[in-house]
């Protein structure tokens, strides 16, 4: 059969066969890029990763991203495995809606487990509007006192917010705390009893927290899960995409576009 015919019973153009496709001059780079932040934030999805891409220098789409994605075979895992530090072994948001920085902060406790199975807690605050996370305390465990003390911390690098969100916990409700609260100015927002979903922006950033983080790590001691978890934070805070901004993070670092950065020789 001539190729005149077999293009005609295709539909498709004979140009197609003498015409070599090429693609972009940075689709090479743009791959290898994209390859290398799936590999390292194994649980970000294509649009999260067009998000780094873009915040990074980058000006592409997330079509773009999508399309290499699948084409490489990238995906999120289902599961993952935690993995092992060596280097380190030794040792109600429905009826107050924020409306801009320090308006509305919350915060919640999160239980994990060292390697040897011992308990830790972790108290995560955030302020609602901007995403950013503005401290996790971590300890074998947190009371009353140490919600204080970690909120005094708090209000003198910032100072205080108008609310603080959270549930009715023993070391939330507590007098003293309740009492210095109102001494700075601020005022309490407790959710309903059993309605989670009430402090959704705090549940949120937790499920996040223990999605990107704590089930993909072991920690072999308490010291080993302040600096990681501490890392994550700050990665959180001014490299992680947020689609809630547009895919930017809350604090981002500067940044200089890939036309604009000096080339080397």
């Amino acid at each position: 059969m001539s190729e005149r015919r077999a293009c005609r019973a295709l539909g498709q153009h004979r140009s197609t066969l003498r015409k070599v496709p090429q693609g972009r001059a940075d689709e090479e780079q743009l791959t290898d890029d994209i390859i290398e932040l799936a590999d390292k934030y194994g649980r970000y999805s294509y649009r999260m990763v067009a998000g780094l891409l873009n915040n990074a220098g980058w000006d592409v789409n997330h079509t773009r991203v999508e399309r290499i994605w699948r084409r490489e075979g990238l995906k999120v895992p289902q599961k993952q495995r935690k993995k092992r530090r060596l280097w380190l072994n030794d040792g109600s948001c429905v009826r107050l809606r924020p409306e801009r920085p320090n308006h509305v902060w919350s915060y919640d406790f999160v239980q994990d487990r060292t390697h040897d199975r011992r308990a830790y807690w972790t108290l995560n605050s955030i302020d609602e509007y901007t995403k950013e996370a503005l401290m996790i305390r971590i300890d074998r465990k947190l009371n009353s006192t140490d919600v204080l003390d970690a909120l005094t911390d708090l209000f003198i690098l910032r100072g205080p917010p108008e609310y603080i969100r959270s549930d009715n916990g023993p070391e939330f409700i507590a007098q003293k705390v309740r009492d210095w609260i109102a001494a700075v100015g601020a005022k309490t927002a407790y959710i309903e009893a059993g309605s989670p979903w009430e402090n959704g922006y705090c549940k949120s950033f937790n499920a996040r927290f223990r999605d990107e983080l704590l089930n993909g790590e072991i920690f072999y001691s308490l010291r080993e899960a302040q600096i990681l978890i501490e890392h994550w934070r700050i990665h959180y805070n001014t490299v992680r995409p947020h689609s809630s901004l547009g895919y930017r993070p809350p604090a981002p670092e500067s940044i200089v576009p890939m036309d604009q950065r000096p080339t080397m020789h």
